[in-house]
Formats: structure tokens, sequence, C-alpha cells
């Protein structure tokens, strides 16, 4: 009878220890972005809003029965897609992620996407990479995006710039695939709607001087200057020396150019300017707004909100699988972007955690309204921001 009793004893035992085990188990998501690089200015408010979701939800209490969840960043560069694809990996072999947020550019994205997240079957979900030609990579499936392609944003920021009536443009755009892709489809649907291109030429970043590359595009006689570039490196210096110049002192911009550390640079001088990016005034943009101010997370540039739902999107899929296993979440993540379901908004990880511990479905909307197509990528809607009083103001929805 003892031994009967100590046996049972013992099974009991175990089983405590794997239910704490189990409860007290850490999941780590890998927090990718360009730290350093070309928009090192705009990825910190990114990885804090990606880090806000984490810590929501894993001081819920609820998933996965009491486990936590931890970030663990590392820096994609944005322009060297070794040094993404290697810290990447060190993600997936070293730290033992279970998925990434990011890379925040979309050439180091086309490279993890590829040479990681497929052959390692991590889900990756980037909140900032934007290119079109994303759409066509060979990821296996294990690529989202929550920031829309490119392929949009050049149609919407063609239309503002006719309906303002810029007729002639120049353009300078960064030599990779973020720069081409908003090139391309600036430049087709703007010569579409009867505006007509003066000058059309790519920079590289990371240059001391542009005075010869803003000299070239000057001598086309266009007085506006559209620019797809970085607002910490190769942008930013097209615009001091036009400005130095006086070649130009109206520009036009997209996400990779909008922050608050360009206005502080060159305040008022670029009264006037304007551009596009990610966002915009639904009823959960607007409450995901309330959240990030009251957490401190600064608004005042692109992809905050995108970098909260790609994060959120990670945990609550590994909830609706019951499991921190990566093929699990990856199986999961479609599930809980889209209807049917019971809507979930920022804020609400603990609501969406509990109904799906219960079995039942969501409908993940998120800080700015996700809903995946057939690939995982958003549709989204576009802030036109202008330069008012030497900051950028949101002044329409598109």
């Amino acid at each position: 009878m003892k031994n009967y009793l100590k046996i049972i004893f013992c099974v009991v035992f175990a089983l405590t220890l794997t239910t704490v085990s189990f409860a007290a188990e850490t999941m780590k998501i890998g927090i990718l972005q360009g730290f350093t690089g070309p928009i090192e200015s705009l990825t910190p408010p990114m990885a804090s809003a990606a880090e806000y979701a984490i810590n929501e939800a894993s001081s819920s209490g609820v998933f996965l029965g009491g486990a936590k969840i931890k970030a663990v960043r590392a820096d994609s560069t944005c322009i060297d897609a070794a040094a993404a694809v290697a810290a990447a990996e060190r993600l997936v072999t070293v730290e033992k992620v279970v998925a990434i947020v990011g890379p925040s550019c979309s050439g180091t994205s086309a490279a993890v996407a590829t040479k990681v997240s497929a052959p390692n079957g991590i889900t990756t979900i980037s909140s900032s990479a934007t290119s079109a030609a994303l759409s066509e990579i060979e990821d296996n499936g294990y690529y989202f995006r929550t920031a829309p392609s490119d392929a949009r944003q050049g149609q919407v920021l063609a239309n503002i710039t006719i309906d303002k009536g810029i007729k002639e443009v120049a353009i300078t755009y960064t030599n990779n695939d973020y720069g081409k892709g908003l090139s391309e489809s600036f430049g087709t649907a703007y010569k579409k709607l009867g505006g007509k291109i003066l000058m059309i030429s790519s920079h590289e970043d990371g240059k001391a001087d542009y005075s010869a590359e803003v000299g070239t595009l000057s001598a086309s006689g266009a007085k506006v200057l559209v620019i797809f570039g970085f607002i910490d490196q190769g942008g930013k210096g097209i615009i001091q020396a036009s400005l130095d110049s006086g070649a130009f002192d109206s520009f036009i911009f997209t996400d990779g150019m909008i922050g608050p550390s360009l206005t502080k640079h060159f305040g008022k001088a670029l009264n006037g300017s304007y551009g596009t990016m990610p966002g915009g005034e639904s009823a959960s943009t607007k409450k995901w707004k309330t959240i990030a101010e009251s957490a401190g997370i600064a608004i005042d540039g692109p992809f905050r909100g995108s970098s909260y739902d790609a994060t959120a999107l990670i945990i609550l899929a590994a909830q609706a699988g019951n499991s921190t296993d990566k093929t699990s979440i990856w199986k999961h993540v479609m599930a809980v972007a889209n209807a049917p379901g019971e809507k979930i908004f920022a804020g609400e990880l603990k609501k969406g955690l509990e109904i799906l511990a219960k079995g039942g479905e969501i409908d993940y909307v998120g800080a700015e309204d996700v809903e995946f197509n057939e690939i995982g990528e958003v549709s989204g809607t576009y802030q036109e921001m202008e330069i008012i009083n030497g900051e950028f103001v949101s002044v329409k929805v598109h």
C-alpha cells in the first residue's frame, strides 16, 4: 500500500512539475529592426510598440496558461543584407525565437525571408518593408506584412501631387528595392495622370556630399524634387545640398523620409513640402494613438501601429494553436488576422487571448485595421503629411 501511494505521489508530483514548467515557459520573439543605418531615428518607437504588445500579453496571465513572452532585439541595419541574415540566423539558432517582427527595410526583408525564414519555417512579419517586389519572393508562405505595398503608395502620392497642381517634377531615389519600386510606382501613375518627369536618377546612401546629384537634378529645370530615400542618410543629404545651393526648396516624400528628426534639423525651411505614410483616422487607429501616447510611444512617424499589430498577430497565433511551436504559429496567423470571429482592437489582447483559450475565434483588427489578403499582406490607408510651421501634420487620409 505504501509503495502504491508512493507511486501515486510521484506521478502527481511529476505532473505538477510539468504544469509549473509550462506556466513558467518563456516564448521569445525576435525584434529585427534597423537600429543603425538610414532609418535609425524611426526604429526605436517601432520596437517600443512591438514590445508594448509583448508586455501587454505577457502580463495578462492568460497567454498559454501563464507563460511569459520575451522580446529579443537584433539589428537588421537596413542596408547590409548579409548582416541582416546573420542577425536573423542568430535569433533563430542561438536565441531560439519562434517568430520574427521585421526586418525594417525591403532589401534586408527579401534576404531574411528567403535565406532564414523559409528554410527554418519561421513566421516573419515586417511592419515597415513596403517594396512591391516583396509580394513575389519565394518565402514558402512564411513572410507577412502589416505595412501596405508601395504599389499603392506610389499611386496615392501621384494623385495627391496632381491634385496640388504640380505637373512637373524631378525624382531621386535610393538605389535599392525600396527606392526603385516607389520610383516606378509613382512614375507610372503620375505620367498616366498627365504629369511630366523631367529627370530621374538614383543616389547612394552614406555619402558626405550630394551636391553633384542635386546639380544634375536641378539642370532639368524642375522646381519640385521627389525624394524616395531615407531620413537619416541619402534623403537628408539631398535636402541639405538642395537648400545650400538654392536648387530646390519644395520636396515630396514617402514614409522613409517622414519623421521628427527631419523637421528638427530643417525646421520651417521645409514648409509646404509633403508626403505619404501608412496610417489613418479610423476608430481603431484613434484608439491605438491614445494607447501609444499614454505609454510614451511617439506617434509622429510611420509604422508604430503596424509594429504593434505584427507582434500581436504572432502572440495570438500561438494562443490559437495552444503552442509555442513555430509551425503551429505559422498555421494560425491568417486565422486570427481575418474573419470570422470577434473583433479585437489594440489594447484588447487579453480579451483575444481569453476567447482563443476557450476555443473561440477572433478577427484581429488591431491598431491599423489589419485584414490579410491571400498572401498575408494588407492594403492599408495612407496619411497625407504636410510640413506646417516646421512640423509634419496629417492633413488628409487616402
